[in-house]
């Protein structure tokens, strides 16, 4: 996650921690996911294609997440990173995002 992004959430009182904060890099997705949910916190992620595959594989064990939220690699600048997530936290609860995985291209 970038530097800018993680100061600009933190300014704004959003609850998160990072991969590295946690010391949780070089974890599998799977780990990262057990680990996210463990803490409450849904996911965010630019590798699209293995946590939908991770989503699935949940799924089909019934094993619970509390949501992942996916966007790719260079498809927002850090402005835009922030504003759409600010708009899916305003629109989504804790709740709402369990099992679930959201695009934040679907947040202008």
């Amino acid at each position: 996650m970038d530097k800018d992004l993680i100061q600009a959430l933190r300014l704004r009182g959003v609850d998160f921690t990072t991969a590295r904060e946690s010391e949780t890099e070089g974890y599998l997705d799977e780990q990262q996911l057990e680990f996210a949910t463990a803490q409450g916190r849904a996911l965010y992620s630019f590798n699209i294609k293995d946590y939908m595959l991770v989503h699935s594989q949940f799924l089909g064990h019934e094993k619970s997440h509390a949501g992942i939220i996916l966007t790719g690699q260079r498809q927002y600048s850090i402005g835009e990173q922030l504003r759409r997530l600010l708009l899916l936290i305003a629109a989504k609860s804790s709740e709402d995002m369990q099992d679930q995985v959201v695009f934040l291209s679907s947040f202008r």
